[in-house]
């Protein structure tokens, strides 16, 4: 009996010996692991290497001046889309109504006269908000299309276009309109772009329609929609039917996330966003001026993250020559950031430069005007 005891007890102890000797060389080799891929992460963040000959000023692209500049010239809204940070954008201590002076659009153009022969390719009137209810955005839309010296295009949604603003757009000789749909059916509509009537719009975009073609204006008219989970299905139809009434263009853009600003259908993890991570474009195509009549240098921010200066200040091309934006290119070769609003933003992945298969805006632009 003891013998046995004897037994079962050495028995015990070299199961509970060997489970622990099992479980340390599982301990190994997960720390290991972990070494490994702690190892590849940092040499993809420090040492990975950029393609210089497709992430630098080429094609469109020029250290002299923007290639396009966005003119915000308004943070009023009269919607409310799901998928648009202005609702947020509203309630924060950032929003304050503010127009643009056209004093400042009568520079920007100038200087665009001035600087940007043969390398802006247009100046795009949008806003983080609605550019039409600005009371003076008709007459800076005809000063930048009369003295600019390139391509004129505005983003709206088209809710207050009647037929009277409509002749008015057209006789401006304005290049291109860009109309934000996002829907083809009406209760689609309402849940996408909170505030308004698809009834009112679709019908203001066929007369818009209408009024060009009997004009001969050279104005284009392009219709858009955003891809969400509320409108996947209506993408045909709503190809097809403005396809049918006449636009030059239907455009199906991806959804983004505004800087990590609106995430609601975007899977975001910040160490996967920093791996594999190409140069974003903005930095090397675009500037930005705001309705505060600041300088920015990223389209997608609403909150003030990415402004420079004030206008009054400076000029774009200084600004575009200068330590700051040099800097900015520097941290997106090298991935390492110092600006945290870049390192966390997601659409990095959206931007398409000259050299890579994807399309972008500025690329349907240079399709549609040139």
């Amino acid at each position: 009996m003891n013998i046995k005891r004897i037994i079962l007890t050495l028995s015990k102890k070299i199961i509970k010996i060997s489970n622990k000797i099992s479980n340390l060389f599982l301990l190994i080799v997960d720390y290991i692991f972990e070494l490994l891929y702690f190892t590849i992460d940092y040499y993809i963040f420090n040492f990975m290497t950029i393609d210089k000959s497709i992430y630098s000023f080429n094609g469109r692209l020029s250290e002299k001046f923007p290639s396009n500049i966005l003119v915000d010239i308004t943070e009023v809204c009269n919607l409310g889309c799901i998928h648009c940070p202005h609702p947020a954008f509203k309630l924060s201590d950032h929003y304050s109504k503010k127009m643009l002076d056209p004093n400042l659009n009568k520079k920007m153009v100038d200087e665009v006269h001035k600087y940007g022969a043969g390398i802006t390719q247009y100046i795009r009137y949008t806003s983080n908000g609605e550019p039409l209810v600005h009371p003076k955005s008709y007459e800076m839309i005809l000063y930048a299309v009369e003295n600019s010296n390139t391509k004129v295009t505005l983003t709206t949604n088209g809710t207050l276009l009647n037929e009277k603003k409509m002749t008015k757009l057209l006789n401006t000789g304005l290049h291109l309109i860009d109309i934000s749909v996002d829907a083809f059916n009406e209760e689609t509509y309402k849940k996408v772009r909170v505030g308004g009537d698809l009834n009112i719009t679709r019908k203001n975009i066929l007369k818009l329609l209408e009024l060009k073609k009997n004009c001969s204006a050279n104005t284009k008219i392009i219709v858009s929609f955003v891809e969400q989970k509320e409108n996947t299905a209506e993408i045909e139809d709503f190809k097809n039917f403005w396809v049918d009434a006449g636009a030059d263009e239907v455009l199906i853009r991806a959804l983004h996330s505004h800087a990590g600003q609106n995430l609601m259908e975007i899977e975001y993890n910040e160490i996967d966003n920093m791996k594999n991570r190409k140069p974003c474009l903005y930095p090397w195509e675009r500037i930005i001026l705001n309705a505060k009549g600041n300088l920015a240098f990223c389209p997608t921010d609403w909150f003030g993250k990415s402004e420079i200066t004030h206008y009054e200040n400076t000029s774009i091309k200084k600004i575009w020559s200068d330590v700051f934006y040099s800097d900015l290119r520097e941290q997106h070769l090298t991935n390492k950031f110092t600006c945290e609003f870049c390192k966390k933003c997601p659409d990095w992945k959206e931007t398409n430069w000259p050299k890579e298969s994807g399309k972008s805006y500025a690329d349907l632009v240079e399709r549609i005007l040139y």
